[in-house]
């Protein structure tokens, strides 16, 4: 009996000076003093946070992906593509470091870097720059892009401009249409085109998306096709045929899908080559495309 209520003062003692959180329940003489488990002590640990389960479904997804574009790679020519969705903040790459021709899709960069030049002279670009960029981005005129090049150096210019952009997988070439990038390389650039932290200012921002987002009718092909009614996409394609290539096509499109809720808010490129012809590299990188969203589910 002494022993028992010695017990019952000692855990009470220390539930007491503990601050509490035990709770000891039917102590008798004839308990022994065996204390039964506190409430709670069975319970199971919590399982995963919702974030974690919105991971790992973002990861099966992405798994179905590359699946998907295995079998489109088993029977076409070669080509990459990256996707970033700003609003989740996952990215997804196929391919994504190969490298490419530009093609045209490089005149979206020669545009980031002439608004660059404009702003770092504290200036608006001018009748003369925006006579030449606008053509450029919506008709993919090509005097047009030789002559902007090389009124903003060049070369040796947008390499510079590509390290302000962040672009660490392009290659630029003194013949425009010859740069090297990749597809996630592109992807950086169309976030960069929109970051509200990243070089380009809000009035240069809105500028290359009204250009890219009001291309010609012959050019609106691409990143357009993912979009559903209602959401806007911006776009600038690239295709060309190269001697080393036999003749045979390249063919790109990068640009960006978003919605006025803003739950859909991506960047995506494509990029291709070896194509038989340009109708069906279109074909190509509009699959490539649809490929995305319909297993990221963007």
């Amino acid at each position: 009996m002494r022993r028992s209520r010695n017990l019952i003062i000692a855990v009470a003692a220390a539930v007491i000076l503990g601050g509490g959180g035990l709770i000891v329940l039917g102590l008798t003489d004839d308990d022994d003093g065996v204390l039964p488990a506190a409430i709670g002590g069975n319970a199971k640990p919590a399982g995963p946070s919702a974030e974690e389960l919105a991971k790992r479904e973002r990861a099966k997804r992405a798994k179905a992906l590359d699946a998907a574009l295995k079998q489109v790679a088993a029977e076409t020519p070669d080509f990459s593509v990256a996707v970033l969705d700003k609003k989740t903040g996952q990215t997804y790459a196929y391919q994504g470091a190969e490298t490419f021709d530009t093609a045209s899709i490089v005149k979206a960069q020669i545009l980031a870097c002439e608004l660059l030049k404009a702003q770092d002279a504290d200036r608006e670009p001018t009748e003369g720059e925006m006579a030449l960029a606008t053509p450029m981005i919506r008709a993919s005129d090509n005097n047009a892009t030789t002559e902007l090049f090389q009124h903003l150096g060049g070369k040796s210019a947008i390499t510079k401009c590509n390290k302000r952009l962040g672009l660490s997988q392009t290659t630029v070439n003194k013949a425009w249409g010859l740069t090297r990038t990749t597809a996630s390389d592109q992807v950086r650039l169309l976030s960069k085109l929109v970051d509200t932290k990243g070089p380009l200012d809000e009035e240069s921002r809105k500028t290359a998306f009204t250009l890219m987002n009001t291309v010609n009718d012959d050019q609106n092909w691409g990143v357009p096709a993912v979009a559903q009614p209602g959401e806007t996409a911006t776009v600038k394609n690239g295709w060309d045929t190269r001697s080393a290539d036999g003749g045979l096509w390249a063919v790109n499109t990068i640009g960006r899908v978003t919605s006025p809720e803003g739950d859909v808010n991506v960047s995506l490129a494509v990029l291709s080559h070896n194509n038989q012809s340009m109708d069906t590299g279109i074909a190509l990188v509009e699959k490539v495309a649809k490929l995305t969203r319909t297993h990221l589910k963007y």
